[in-house]
């Protein structure tokens, strides 16, 4: 295989010597070559796209690029050539349009960001044509290897953005950009502790570094440590006050906090500056919706869609809301902006998925499945999820995780009730869980917390993140004091996250991945699987744009394969730890609220109290797609809306094989 890979780079690399020598024609015929065997393989067609371009082949570069653009939707140097293309045929509104196209998908492009100096100059627009040159002047001063790691990691080589990153760092350790990178490609494998001790080391290195604070702010938040972010937000706004960006980070990081009403006043600061900005409206329309003013939410979206047409991050939101209803004229404009060719991808994903709800509220499921799969096509193509190599992870949880491991650690981590570990599939009703247990005097409500996420992933012990891991086989090794340690900083750590109640939920769902871990850190720990029945949960996901994460929900194949994965891993937590975890059916929970709330205060020991019940009365912040929903009565409205779209559901009925014969019978 390795001798494949090495046959495969070196005929690449004799094209690039073609290239090099100006000899195009040949280099076309060695790239036809290639094609046939790897038609889908993004660098080559790249090269294809640029000989063409060379040889005055316009429309054989074209329809390259669009093929690229198809296999590989941000690879940012196909834009970049698309602009070089227009350039050539005196085209230079289409050419600027290309070249910020290809800025957005990979900012380390130093050409295009000079061609938008140059084409910015020409139109007379002198202010951001200098603000492009400043870009291009940053990254020609950075060294080499830190141009390539930025390259990597936005054309999604996340391993060799590490390994060529870390090598650097080697050899200059307080290099802030490198810093910088390497803590993104942590984020991007969600290793966060890690990202957050580099841009905090950073930060005190060079306290002046603007672009290092602003992504710091955004690692605080990814780990929900919201009253730091807050703090730095705030930083920056002290130093300028009238810095826009400055200004949305921290109405932004105010939400998060829940400090409301900084958050308005801060975005409106903000929209006096920068009036009808889209993404402003956009996250203002966030926070009321959070705040639960829906109808101020509906406006403040509806602002950002006339402030910019093709704003598909709004009219999603207005579709995410499960309780708007487009207009006919609505309609039409979103399917005018997903058929212009200058709509950029995430727009394009977002308005599909809205066109979907539209049509499914007009009854026209045909037509709603096939943008719902539109967008989940598009949206699978960005983010390179592999079901195979899931499969293996939670494989690996059963044949580590026996009941003899469990025998051998009776009784130890920490002791302490505190957490009730709410688990399951998204869109399993688990916010609709935790609402009921948060409306008890005794517990607090928090979020999807990511601390045992984050606790698995150091335990891996990766020296490099794309190397093998030792989790889970090494909870064999964990000592007494390591399992007691490891509880009480989880305890610690979520400590920011409450008020003052005894008991907690903790909603993060993939958490049932780690119930082995949970168990030998927190033995007494209340564990809740929330279930649905499988084609209404999977469709529900399905049809679910998630904020980040949850990359199995892309595709009707990958979401039938990760449920039946999920049943076979629950199956058998429980046959290792019997009676340890509760399962609620949602459908039993809608059938009679009463005797499930009993039952589950019953299980994790708490009175009866008729606010749980009476959840939907609850004015906590709900952060969740379900926001809306649990702030209504229990209701049978979502039961069986998969069954309107059962005549396209052949491919997620046979992906979920057995898991659902079960069920059924």
């Amino acid at each position: 295989m390795s001798s494949d890979v090495e046959r495969f780079a070196k005929k690449l690399k004799d094209v690039q010597v073609l290239i090099y020598k100006s000899r195009f024609d040949e280099a076309l015929v060695a790239l036809d070559v290639i094609l046939k065997e790897n038609p889908d393989h993004a660098d080559t067609l790249y090269m294809s796209a640029v000989c063409h371009r060379y040889v005055k082949q316009n429309d054989q570069a074209f329809a390259t690029l669009n093929r690229l653009k198809t296999v590989s939707p941000e690879f940012g140097r196909a834009y970049q050539e698309e602009g070089h293309l227009y350039r050539q045929m005196g085209k230079a509104s289409e050419a600027l349009k290309a070249f910020e196209r290809a800025c957005l998908a990979n900012p380390a492009l130093e050409a295009s960001w000079r061609a938008q100096a140059d084409l910015l100059s020409e139109m007379g627009r002198n202010q951001e044509s200098n603000q492009a040159l400043f870009q291009a002047n940053r990254l020609a001063a950075l060294p080499k290897e830190l141009v390539a790691v930025t390259n990597f990691i936005h054309e999604g080589k996340t391993l060799k953005a590490e390994s060529l990153c870390r090598h650097f760092l080697k050899n200059h350790p307080h290099h802030i950009e490198a810093m910088r990178l390497l803590a993104e490609v942590g984020a991007r494998f969600g290793i966060l502790d890690e990202a957050e001790f580099l841009l905090e080391s950073a930060v005190e290195f060079d306290s002046e570094n603007i672009q290092v604070r602003l992504d710091y702010i955004q690692i605080l938040r990814k780990r929900q440590k919201f009253q730091d972010a807050v703090e730095q937000a705030k930083y920056l706004c002290d130093k300028d006050s009238e810095n826009a960006v400055f200004l949305s980070a921290y109405a932004i990081e105010s939400l998060q906090a829940g400090d409301f009403e900084t958050a308005f006043t801060t975005f409106d600061k903000v929209l006096d500056k920068l009036p009808g900005d889209p993404n402003t409206l956009t996250s203002r329309g966030h926070a009321l919706k959070t705040f639960g003013r829906q109808k101020d939410a509906i406006a403040s979206y509806l602002a950002a869609i006339r402030a910019k047409a093709d704003h598909g991050d709004a009219y999603y939101a207005l579709a995410n809301l499960k309780t708007y209803r487009f207009a006919d004229e609505e309609v039409a404009a979103m399917l005018a902006q997903e058929n212009t060719v200058n709509t950029t991808y995430r727009n394009r994903i977002h308005l599909c998925f809205a066109l979907g709800k539209s049509y499914e509220d007009r009854k026209n499921y045909e037509k709603s499945f096939d943008y719902y799969k539109r967008g989940n096509d598009l949206k699978r193509q960005q983010s390179g999820y592999d079901a195979d190599k899931m499969s293996t992870e939670l494989h690996a949880q059963t044949l580590a995780c026996t009941k003899e491991l469990f025998d051998l650690n009776q009784g130890h981590g920490s002791l302490a009730p505190d957490p009730i570990f709410i688990v399951g599939l998204p869109r399993a009703g688990s916010t609709l869980l935790e609402q009921i247990l948060a409306s008890h005097s005794q517990v607090d409500g928090t979020l999807e917390l990511p601390n045992i996420l984050a606790m698995a992933h150091r335990l891996r012990g990766r020296g490099n993140i794309g190397s093998d891991t030792k989790y889970p086989d090494n909870l064999f090794t964990l000592s007494e004091e390591q399992r007691l340690k490891l509880g009480k900083a989880y305890l610690e750590d979520t400590r920011l996250h409450r008020k003052r109640a005894p008991f907690f939920t903790d909603k993060m769902p993939n958490n049932f991945r780690h119930i082995g871990l949970i168990h030998m850190i927190l033995p007494n720990a209340k564990i809740i699987d929330a279930r649905r029945h499988p084609m209404s949960c999977c469709f529900s996901g399905f049809k679910q744009l998630f904020a980040e994460g949850q990359e199995f929900t892309y595709g009707l194949e990958e979401i039938g394969r990760y449920y039946k994965d999920y049943i076979d891993l629950m199956n058998h937590w429980e046959s290792v730890l019997p009676n340890k975890i509760l399962r609620v059916q949602y459908e039993d929970v809608v059938a009679d609220l009463d005797k499930q709330v009993r039952l589950i205060l019953d299980y994790c020991g708490l009175p009866f109290e008729q606010a749980c019940i009476d959840f939907h009365k609850n004015e906590r912040d709900v952060r969740t797609a379900s926001s809306e929903q649990v702030r209504q009565p229990i209701n049978t409205k979502g039961l069986a809306q998969w069954e309107n779209f059962e005549p396209y559901l052949d491919e997620l009925k046979s992906a979920l094989g057995n898991s659902l014969n079960e069920y059924l019978n």
